[in-house]
């Protein structure tokens, strides 16, 4: 069975990178956005980085505006807004698609291996599910991913053990990840 790091994806300057680079790693691997109401996510993933990057820990960031175009910019404005305003320093990539047919294909591998059980209950949770699917009815069954800031958590092998949607508190994003490292 393949694993992440079978893939290789574009870094924000166009240039390709085996996610091979990042064997023996843990991974939170992210679709984000710069205009998306989850973007102060960035504010937790960003003290998670620091805290465990040492104990190898990595987030890598995939932009993406498939989401009511809420990641408008090209990737040197998403780069600039990240570090400027988050002070972001973890690996961020080219902006792809996560759904459609042009998916990017780590994307399509991640949310099969993990696919979408749900936002959780509320009224938030619910409001967010309607908007999502009436997003999402263009791609069909290629709808693999509902929203931005969907994390998908990758043990050391390579294997994905986790997903976690982006009304998941990021509290607890951060104690799975601890338990992986």
């Amino acid at each position: 069975m393949a694993t992440v790091y079978d893939f290789n994806v574009k870094d924000r300057k166009g240039n390709e990178v085996s996610l091979k680079d990042y064997a023996g790693k843990v991974l939170l691997i992210v679709n984000t956005a710069t205009g998306c109401g989850f973007t102060p996510h960035y504010d937790p993933l960003e003290a998670m980085y620091k805290e465990f990057k040492d104990k190898g820990f990595e987030i890598l960031d995939f932009p993406c505006n498939q989401f009511a175009n809420q990641a408008p910019g090209d990737e040197e404005e998403i780069h600039q807004f990240c570090t400027m305003k988050f002070g972001t320093d973890f690996p961020q990539f080219a902006k792809i698609d996560v759904n459609g047919e042009t998916a990017d294909p780590l994307f399509v591998h991640l949310s099969t291996l993990k696919p979408f059980e749900g936002f959780g209950k509320g009224i938030k949770n619910a409001a967010l599910k309607k908007f999502a699917d009436m997003n999402n009815k263009a791609f069909g069954d290629k709808a693999y991913i509902k929203w931005n800031f969907t994390k998908f958590l990758v043990d050391r092998d390579g294997n994905v053990v986790e997903r976690f949607e982006p009304t998941v508190d990021m509290d607890d994003v951060k104690k799975a990840v601890e338990v992986i490292l």
